[in-house]
C-alpha cells in the first residue's frame, strides 16, 4: 500500500480543514474538500527533526541562523536557478500576514492596489482591511485556462495611480504557472510605471507535468529591485500549521521598510519548531515531494476522467501546479447559492465557490490533495449533487 494512500482521522487535532467544516458550512458530515491543506503525513525528515527537537525539552526563544537562510537559498538555487543573497531572506510566520506588512510598509492609506480576479481572497481582505483600493485586472478564460489581459492591465497602469501589484504565481484557484513571456510583459509594466510588486509563489515547488516554474524577481535586476517573493515549505510539505515562511526582499530600502513593520506589529522571530520544520524540509523532503507530484497528477487525472465521464459538460481546469482543481459548472448551474446549497445539501462536500474568490459565478475548488480513497468519494459526491 502507498503511504500516501493511507487515510488518517484528522478529527479532534483542531484541523481547521476537519473540525471547523460544520462551523464555516453549518452542516454536518460534509467531505471537507475546500481549505488547501493535505491529508497526508509530512516527510518523515521532518517528522524525525520535531521529535528530536521536542526530546530536547527546552524551548527557549529561538531564531533562524546563518545555516537557516543558507538552507533557504540553497533550495532555490538548486530548484530555481535562482541565487539570492542570504541578507534579503526576512523571516515571517505565514504569507498573508506578510503580504499585510508589506501593504502597510510600502505603501499608503487609499493607494491603489492591483489583483488579478479570481484570485487567493485574502489579496483583496489585506487591501481593503488596510484601507487601500482594489483595481482589478480580471483574468481571461480561453479554451478552460485563464491568460491575462495586457490592454486592460496597461489601460490600469494608465489610468489609475496604482502603487501595487500583488501577483499570484502559480496562480490560486486555478493553478496557472505563468510563463516567462507573460511575466516579462508584466514585469515590463511595473517597470515603466512605477509599481512595486508582491509575488505570492507559495505554489512553486508544487509544479506538475515537469513543468518548470519561473522566480518573478529572478527575470532581471530592474523586477529584482521592485519585487517581493513570497515562498514557504508549508504548502509543498503540508506544514501549513507550523507557521514558517520566507519573504525574499532584495532591495535594502525595501526589505528595512518592511523589517520596521514587522516590528512595529512586535513580530521579530519564528517559533522553534518552524525554524526545525523548514530546515528538514528544503534539505531532506524533496524524495517525498517527487512521490508526491506523482500521486497528485494521478488524482488529477481521475477526477477528470470520472467528471468527463458522468458529467461532460463540467470542465476541470488542469492546473500547472498544486493540488487544487478548479471546475467550471457554469452549464449545469451558474446560480451560486443554488449550486453551494446543492453540494452541501444533497452532495454532502464541502468545497469553495468561486465568488470567495471575485470569480465568475458557477465555479468551484476542490482540493484533491489526500488519499484516493477521499478524492473517490468526493467526485461520487459531487456528481450525485449535481446530476
Amino acid at each position: 500500500m502507498n503511504k500516501l494512500d493511507y487515510v488518517f482521522d484528522r478529527t479532534g487535532t483542531s484541523s481547521v480543514k476537519w473540525d471547523f467544516s460544520k462551523v464555516k458550512f453549518g452542516q454536518e458530515h460534509l467531505l471537507p474538500m475546500w481549505v488547501a491543506d493535505m491529508d497526508f503525513q509530512a516527510p518523515k525528515p521532518v517528522i524525525d527533526a520535531i521529535q528530536n527537537r521536542a526530546e530536547h525539552g527546552i524551548f527557549g526563544y529561538s531564531s533562524p541562523t546563518i545555516q537557516t537562510r543558507r538552507i533557504v537559498t540553497d533550495w532555490v538555487e538548486k530548484e530555481y536557478h535562482w541565487n539570492i543573497p542570504t541578507s534579503s531572506i526576512v523571516f515571517t510566520s505565514g504569507i498573508v500576514n506578510a503580504i499585510s506588512m508589506a501593504i502597510q510598509a510600502l505603501t499608503n492609506k487609499q493607494d491603489q492596489i492591483m489583483i488579478q480576479t479570481p484570485v487567493y481572497y485574502p489579496f483583496f481582505e489585506m487591501i481593503e482591511r488596510n484601507e487601500r483600493q482594489v483595481i482589478e485586472n480580471p483574468l481571461q478564460l480561453v479554451d478552460n485556462r485563464y491568460e491575462i489581459n495586457f490592454d486592460d492591465l496597461e489601460n490600469k497602469f494608465k489610468e489609475n495611480n496604482i502603487k501595487m501589484f500583488l501577483l499570484c504565481h502559480p496562480q490560486n484557484p486555478s493553478g496557472r504557472a505563468w510563463s516567462k513571456d507573460e511575466l516579462n510583459q508584466v514585469g515590463e509594466l511595473c517597470v515603466k510605471y512605477d509599481v512595486t510588486i508582491v509575488s505570492d509563489e507559495i505554489h512553486c515547488d508544487l509544479m506538475l507535468y515537469n513543468k518548470k516554474h519561473i522566480p518573478f524577481a529572478s527575470l532581471n535586476n530592474d523586477i529584482a529591485d521592485r519585487t517581493i517573493t513570497c515562498l514557504a515549505p508549508s504548502k509543498t510539505f503540508n506544514i501549513a500549521g507550523l507557521q514558517s515562511s520566507a519573504i525574499i526582499i532584495e532591495n535594502s530600502v525595501m526589505r528595512k521598510k518592511f523589517e520596521d513593520t514587522l516590528k512595529r506589529h512586535g513580530l521579530f522571530t519564528l517559533n522553534t519548531f518552524a525554524i526545525t520544520a523548514l530546515e528538514a524540509a528544503y534539505q531532506h523532503g524533496r524524495p517525498w515531494l517527487d512521490e508526491l507530484k506523482e500521486y497528485l497528477q494521478s488524482n488529477i487525472e481521475f477526477v477528470k476522467t470520472e467528471l468527463e465521464k458522468s458529467l461532460p459538460s463540467i470542465k476541470v481546469m488542469i492546473p500547472d501546479a498544486s493540488y487544487l482543481l478548479w471546475i467550471d459548472c457554469r452549464e449545469i448551474l451558474s446560480n451560486e447559492s443554488q449550486l453551494k446549497e446543492l453540494l452541501l445539501q444533497k452532495g454532502k462536500v464541502a468545497l469553495e465557490m468561486s465568488g470567495q474568490y471575485r470569480g465568475e459565478p458557477g465555479f468551484v475548488r476542490m482540493n484533491i490533495g489526500c488519499p484516493k480513497e477521499l478524492v473517490k468519494e468526493g467526485v461520487q459526491r459531487l456528481i450525485f449533487a449535481l446530476s
